[in-house]
């Protein structure tokens, strides 16, 4: 189930997780985790995408699944 970014932010809230510490964690920059958290716009590729696969914010499946239906369109 995909979460809305608001949902990710009470999650880290009732975990007594902050941003930072999942950021470090997770080995990804701090500063681009609360910019993809302050946003509300869901990122579309590079580390921002894989900050918000991993943060459950988007889905892995429907990327593949559209990037699938472009490779299709093209050799059709």
């Amino acid at each position: 189930m995909i979460k809305s970014i608001q949902q990710v932010r009470e999650e880290f809230s009732a975990n007594g997780i902050s941003i930072a510490e999942w950021a470090r964690d997770n080995h990804f920059s701090p500063d681009l985790v609360y910019r993809i958290l302050k946003n509300n716009r869901v990122p579309k590729r590079g580390e921002s995408h894989k900050i918000a696969v991993k943060l459950g914010i988007k889905d892995i499946r429907a990327n593949l699944r559209l990037k699938l239906l472009k490779y299709i369109i093209i050799i059709a």
